[in-house]
């Protein structure tokens, strides 16, 4: 296997990152390449963040593709990260049959001849220089004095320090990493000054990286014109969420799965409502149309697969259709959103403006009320549940 090695502190990985790992794998044939994150550089100052954090950015910005390893082991053997001793390592432990690659960025060429040990280096790796500055030399009448070959890929003029930067600024950041990193970073607060880290006992009930599971898997489970209607929900409800001092991410969570299981066969959702106990029986018009329960079989999806167990998020997707009397804030916004949605073509244009001025509770009326005139249009009964939240 000839594999090629790409170290760093990777705080964050962001996409130039991986630009330069697919160029190195594209273009110079090798089988693979790993990522390998340091403990502590010898030659950086400043503050990283948490060692497992940055491994767990990694892992989740490579999923899926074979051509990328990772290997912790600076991070188990703490202190500072040596390259001499991580290639020592590397060849004992994966039994290669021909030098592997060290990819050094342009940037850290002029300092190479500090680093511990050079010429074994030279001796046990192959010297790969990337570009990772515009125009970048070593200086006047300097030319990197070992043996390497240049890789003339093109520069992508992203830095973690940049990014590092704009996140504690509250500038422009999330296209610069990969969607995973982005997950991670949110959810944990990675970045932020300290003024503005989270506090304690505040987390959402609902991760960005368990949102982007479910809504991956509805958008598989949905036709798309339902799967838009879902997400134009989960956008409404987020928004609602925002206005009435809600749990945002919890309420796009809701949003985004309330119709998960509607392309089911009738069968399936009675036979998965059927385990949602906690809701008590079936009304008798779930009885006669049982695709009213599709929203409980949804609820059930979300416990049992995504291991989802807050009870306000299960709550407005098990009675996002028919509502019910005494319901939480969380499960009328849902209700509301899927409702009054942009993509639903019957609704009132001027019932859509209450929902920037209205209180939650007058805006659950108007949305009952319309559900109701609507059904009565079609010529269809309105659930008693709904009714009653016209009382």
């Amino acid at each position: 296997m000839r594999l090629a090695i790409l170290g760093g502190s990777f705080n964050p990985l962001h996409l130039g990152h991986l630009y330069l790992a697919d160029v190195v794998l594209s273009e110079l044939g090798f089988d693979r390449l790993l990522l390998i994150p340091a403990h502590r550089s010898p030659l950086k100052r400043g503050d990283l963040a948490p060692a497992a954090d940055r491994l767990d950015m990694i892992l989740a910005s490579i999923a899926a593709d074979p051509r990328i390893g990772v290997d912790d082991l600076e991070l188990r053997r703490g202190g500072v990260s040596y390259t001499v001793d991580t290639l020592e390592e590397i060849v004992d432990r994966y039994r290669l049959g021909e030098k592997p690659a060290l990819i050094l960025g342009d940037d850290l060429a002029a300092e190479f001849p500090q680093w511990k040990r050079v010429e074994d280096i030279t001796q046990k790796a192959e010297i790969v220089i990337a570009r990772r500055l515009p125009a970048f030399t070593l200086g006047a009448g300097k030319e990197f004095p070992y043996p390497h070959r240049r890789l003339h890929n093109d520069v992508v003029e992203i830095s973690s320090a940049l990014i590092r930067g704009r996140i504690a600024g509250g500038g422009a950041w999330r296209s610069l990493v990969p969607p995973g990193a982005r997950f991670i970073i949110e959810d944990r607060g990675l970045y932020l000054p300290a003024p503005l880290s989270r506090v304690p006992g505040t987390e959402t009930a609902a991760p960005l990286s368990l949102v982007v599971r479910v809504e991956d898997a509805v958008r598989e489970a949905l036709p798309v014109q339902r799967f838009l209607h879902s997400r134009g929900t989960a956008l409404m409800a987020r928004d609602l969420a925002r206005r009435a001092g809600l749990d945002e991410n919890a309420a796009y969570l809701a949003g985004v799965a309330h119709d998960m299981a509607k392309a089911l066969e009738p069968g399936e959702i009675r036979a998965l409502a059927e385990q949602d106990a906690a809701n008590g029986g079936f009304s008798e018009l779930e009885r006669e149309k049982p695709d009213l329960l599709h929203g409980r079989a949804a609820a059930v999806l979300l416990r049992e697969r995504f291991g989802i167990h807050n009870r306000e998020v299960l709550e407005a997707v098990s009675f996002h259709t028919t509502g019910r009397a005494g319901m939480g804030d969380l499960a009328k916004v849902v209700f509301i959103a899927d409702k009054l949605e942009c993509s639903r073509p019957h609704v009132p244009p001027g019932l859509r403006d209450l929902a920037g001025t209205l209180p939650l509770d007058g805006l659950l009326r108007a949305a009952a009320e319309d559900s109701v005139r609507y059904l009565r249009e079609k010529g269809m009964e309105a659930a008693p549940e709904t009714l009653a939240l016209l009382n």
